[in-house]
């Protein structure tokens, strides 16, 4: 499940609930079909309700960040419970998106 804000050409997206093979490609179509209606620069993916994730939360994000990419934006990742910052970090995904608190303070 996501909610969304956009503030002018920045979308947020707080994913709730378990992120694996069988949630990501409804998130993925729904996150993209958002960020091309809006003409958005700064996608952020807010983790902060994620109760669960797989490797297919890392290609959500990677996926995302590509897409952004392509469209001349940037991609964070936000407020990552512990474990799943540990599996981002793990996988590199720091090295592509900022991950940040939810203050703003990277991670």
């Amino acid at each position: 499940m996501i909610d969304t804000e956009l503030d002018g050409s920045a979308l947020t997206v707080r994913l709730s609930g378990d992120i694996d093979h069988f949630t990501a490609a409804g998130l993925r179509g729904e996150i993209d079909r958002i960020v091309r209606m809006n003409a958005v620069d700064t996608l952020t993916l807010d983790f902060s309700d994620v109760t669960f994730m797989d490797s297919s939360g890392i290609g959500l994000v990677m996926g995302r960040h590509k897409l952004m990419t392509e469209l001349g934006g940037k991609c964070r990742v936000a407020s990552p419970p512990a474990y799943i910052l540990k599996v981002l970090k793990l996988s590199g995904i720091d090295k592509l998106c900022p991950i940040v608190s939810e203050g703003g303070v990277r991670l």
